[in-house]
């Protein structure tokens, strides 16, 4: 069983910066592609950055430029490097790991933008 772990939310004022980091408990890690999601309040989840284990990435349009996704294959972690915040980036974010068996989801990391 595959359990991922996320931190590094937080609140944060617009035009800040924060960074996820999401850590997988095996090192199926290194053959799985990642993605970032998140979910504000009343919202459906939706994708905010994708990378596969070649380390190709693809970014919804409201985060590109702002957002950066990476992973280090060693540590078994993917992270989310997040800059000029804005308050619609408001939400839980949630990491998920897609395998070729099932995918697994994180529990989540609040970040808040707000003055």
């Amino acid at each position: 069983q595959v359990q991922l772990v996320e931190s590094g939310g937080g609140l944060v004022q617009p035009g800040g910066s924060l960074r996820l980091s999401c850590a997988a408990s095996q090192n199926i890690f290194s053959i799985a592609s990642m993605g970032w999601y998140r979910q504000a309040p009343g919202k459906q989840r939706e994708l905010v950055a994708l990378i596969t284990s070649g380390g190709s990435t693809n970014y919804r349009d409201s985060v590109k430029g702002r957002f950066t996704i990476s992973r280090d294959n060693a540590q078994n972690t993917v992270y989310l490097q997040m800059n000029s915040l804005k308050p619609e980036d408001t939400a839980v974010y949630y990491c998920k790991m897609f395998t070729v068996v099932r995918d697994y989801w994180g529990q989540g990391t609040q970040v808040t933008v707000s003055s």
